[in-house]
């Protein structure tokens, strides 16, 4: 029974009554949690589904975007080297060209390029000789005959003509090389030593040899004199003088950072207003087949060091590291590549300069003969060697704006 408590008539719930509550309150509760549940387990679902979906949406989209390698250099350009279909002046908005400020201190040769050129000459110049008012330095380059011996007798690996050693190198056993310093052309020299202990030949190993040398010649390098330049230098390079010569290096590092200023001003500051999809996707073939003939010439080249090239995107470097990221590198690459011919283009256009084809196939073929030339057209194809005969022609337009 239930009691009244004064005026307020609180009631004091029976004990069956609060089982009764109990229950009810368990029994929701349990609903609450089979129900929570329920939809942990349709999210599971609902996010393997979208997992799966993700996955398939990925290879969809990569089947869709994949980039079909074409070999076809010249593709989607006309027989003359333009850009099939596109107006490249309406195209990109070029900068200036023709009132570029052009600082002095970035296009002038240094001095160190120069010597290094000039050197470079000269070594490439080196010739034995056989004066014999010259000595053997350490650091020098000789030609020397040798046979060697043990006890008396021959053996086998110990004996070679115009051998080509250089002094100080270590090449050959204990001091052999510093016994022939302070020698001449002409002189046979006995050069007495011992093998190691632990030498690859067991038979000669720890023994003690004596090798009869003859001292051929020294390597000389030329020094930079108009004797020099007169009988080496004078008709390739055109110049008769040592000064000529040193002018002429001089001038062509020069016309070089000029022709690499101008190229990459002009190239920075002028705008793509509109990219021609077709031929984006033109270039984009033809990168991944240059990328793909990459690859398996990296593959067969490191083949023996176990490294191997699957993927035309393993030569792209560490951010490139799947087919998605390629497939994206190959639209700015051929952005770049595009905007580049394009720009070439344009001026070619606006000045109304022309290419003498003709002429250009047979100054290269008079230089490299008709084979090379047959090789590049099979190659490249007639709009890209036009092209490129487009380029130079643009470029020898700027470089007399500026020179």
């Amino acid at each position: 029974m239930a009691k009244k408590n004064g005026k307020n008539n609180t009631v004091n719930m029976s004990k069956s009554k609060a089982k009764r509550e109990a229950r009810k309150k368990a029994v929701a509760k349990d609903k609450r949690t089979k129900l929570m549940w329920k939809i942990a387990g349709i999210v599971a679902v609902f996010a393997v589904i979208a997992a799966l979906a993700f996955a398939v949406g990925g290879k969809i989209y990569l089947a869709i975007i994949r980039t079909s390698p074409n070999s076809d250099m010249s593709a989607g350009l006309t027989a003359d080297g333009k850009i099939d279909g596109v107006d490249a002046v309406s195209s990109i908005e070029l900068v200036d060209y023709k009132n570029i400020s052009v600082p002095a201190d970035e296009v002038a040769a240094t001095a160190e390029e120069v010597d290094e050129e000039i050197n470079s000459t000269l070594e490439s110049h080196t010739e034995l000789s056989t004066d014999e008012t010259l000595s053997i330095a350490d650091g020098n380059q000789v030609s020397i005959d040798y046979v060697g011996t043990i006890d008396g007798v021959e053996f086998e690996g110990g004996s070679a003509e115009d051998y080509s050693l250089t002094i100080g190198s270590g090449t050959f056993i204990d001091d052999f090389e510093q016994q022939l310093i302070g020698h001449k052309p002409g002189e046979e020299v006995i050069v007495e030593v011992t093998f190691p202990e632990d030498y690859d030949n067991a038979d000669v190993a720890g023994k003690d040899a004596s090798f009869d040398v003859t001292i051929k010649g020294i390597m000389v390098t030329p020094e930079l004199t108009d004797e020099f330049v007169a009988e080496k230098l004078s008709e390739t390079e055109g110049v008769s003088t040592a000064d000529e010569y040193r002018a002429k290096v001089e001038n062509d590092f020069y016309e070089q950072h000029l022709e690499d200023y101008l190229t990459s001003y002009i190239m920075d500051n002028s705008t793509v207003k509109s990219y021609p999809k077709k031929y984006l996707n033109t270039l984009k073939s033809i990168l991944k087949y240059d990328d793909t003939q990459m690859a398996a010439y990296y593959s067969q080249l490191f083949s023996g060091y176990g490294m191997t090239y699957e993927n035309p995107w393993d030569t792209r470097g560490e951010d490139i590291d799947d087919e998605l990221s390629y497939e994206k590198e190959l639209v700015t690459r051929a952005k770049e590549e595009a905007k580049t011919n394009m720009v070439y283009q344009a001026i070619f256009e606006q000045e109304g300069l022309s290419i003498d084809m003709d002429a250009a196939i047979a100054e290269m073929t008079e230089e490299n003969g008709e084979d090379y030339v047959t090789n590049i057209k099979n190659t490249y194809g007639d709009g890209y060697m036009a092209q490129a005969e487009m380029k130079t022609v643009v470029t020898e337009y700027l470089m007399d704006l500026y020179k």
